[in-house]
């Protein structure tokens, strides 16, 4: 390929995060506009995000096995597919419960398509820009923070929450078309098979990444899923000013996903060591920044750049900890793990609002997570040092002369 057609190709599957990005953050800030349109509170409301994010759970490791021997292009086509018709039924949900589902249903596409995309991406590029590649389709995402979450807000306070989801299922539409037009046919693994795929849940390491992810990157959703009522009743900005808002979280994002992606070039651990120690930092002085409008302005977006830095190298280490015989569910594994933090963000931060915490306590929940996710990355960067060292040790008393008693 030249490198002109692996730009555009790349580009093509920065559309389809676009729209998943889009999809998977409107929803938080129209949050208020949601639970009045369906007659439900707004800790209630935020349930919507927790199925969407678990829809992401279970469809991610289910669609990366059963599909493994399925073209990994077509499979990316018949993901985005599905994925908008779930956004058109999201938008003619005509009570709670249907939203509750259609939103479920909509989020079953979200990991598989990032994680064979990651796949797509890094078969395109020499191995030394990996990190970068598998950055592309991240970037969408963040990109959506950025342009599709203020717009698709902004349409959604203008003409009524449901026309958000039109936009993203009309973006997803458009991804299905650039998929088929400009990125290359890439086959499955030559012997994938969905029982290659299932061997990598027989790996401590893989676990123990996807916990990281879980409970670590909770801590930011513990804050984003609540921004727009943080946003207007601890920070007393106009509900008209929440887009902005979210275009300078989308911007932080953008920025350190940019920076994971080289940092995972570097050193895989160390994007995540960094990127965990920063966003706990940031999420312990976050209350009170946000008791002025200036510093919720600057707040925001740092928590986009330290969150973020962390994602790159957690798809990373779930692609080589899986192995290549199952790196189809090690990718799609990192965004199970990432929006069942979604879902415990949402639901922590939701609990400590209703039991009249204040609206910026879900910030010290969400230092708590963090910090888990730190402890483990140090636990699991331990465990394969320590794993490395063991056969160099056995090599070396193997190398060692007998010794012959006097």
């Amino acid at each position: 390929m030249t490198r002109t057609r692996t730009s555009t190709a790349l580009a093509s599957l920065a559309v389809g995060g676009f729209a998943i990005g889009t999809t998977e953050f409107v929803t938080m800030g129209l949050l208020p506009q949601i639970a009045e349109g369906v007659g439900v509170s707004i800790p209630q409301a935020g349930r919507v995000i927790s199925t969407y994010a678990l829809g992401v759970v279970v469809g991610a490791p289910l669609l990366a096995v059963l599909t493994a021997r399925v073209s990994r292009t077509r499979l990316l086509l018949v993901l985005m597919a599905a994925f908008s018709l779930g956004n058109i039924a999201s938008a003619l949900a005509p009570t709670y419960e249907t939203l509750l589902v259609a939103r479920f249903a909509a989020g079953l596409p979200h990991g598989a398509y990032f994680g064979i995309a990651s796949l797509v991406a890094a078969s395109m590029v020499d191995p030394s820009r990996r990190g970068r590649a598998v950055m592309m389709p991240l970037l969408g995402l963040t990109a959506a923070n950025v342009i599709g979450v203020p717009a698709s807000s902004f349409v959604g306070q203008e003409l009524g929450w449901r026309a958000a989801y039109w936009f993203v299922a009309v973006v997803g539409l458009v991804t299905v078309l650039l998929v088929w037009r400009r990125v290359p046919q890439v086959e499955a693994t030559a012997g994938a098979a969905p029982r290659s795929e299932l061997r990598a849940l027989a790996s401590k390491q893989v676990w123990l990444t996807a916990a990281i992810g879980a409970i670590g990157f909770g801590g930011m959703f513990a804050v984003y899923s609540y921004i727009a009522p943080i946003l207007t009743e601890a920070a007393h900005w106009s509900q008209r000013s929440v887009p902005l808002a979210l275009a300078l979280f989308g911007v932080g994002m953008t920025i350190g996903t940019l920076l994971g992606g080289r940092v995972g070039d570097w050193s895989v651990p160390g994007a995540l060591l960094i990127g965990f120690t920063a966003t706990l930092l940031t999420l312990l002085v976050f209350p009170l920044a946000a008791a002025s409008g200036w510093g919720i302005a600057i707040v925001v977006p740092l928590l986009g750049v330290v969150s973020s830095i962390t994602v790159s190298g957690l798809q990373l280490r779930l692609m080589d900890m899986a192995g290549p015989g199952a790196a189809s569910l090690g990718a799609s594994l990192n965004h199970s793990s990432l929006n069942l933090a979604n879902a415990a963000g949402a639901f922590a931060g939701g609990l400590v609002i209703e039991a009249g915490h204040g609206w910026t306590s879900p910030a010290l929940v969400g230092a708590a997570m963090a910090a888990v996710g730190l402890v483990l990355s140090v636990v699991s960067v331990l465990a394969q040092r320590r794993a490395r060292a063991r056969p160099d040790a056995d090599r070396v008393r193997a190398a060692e002369p007998a010794q012959v008693p006097a």
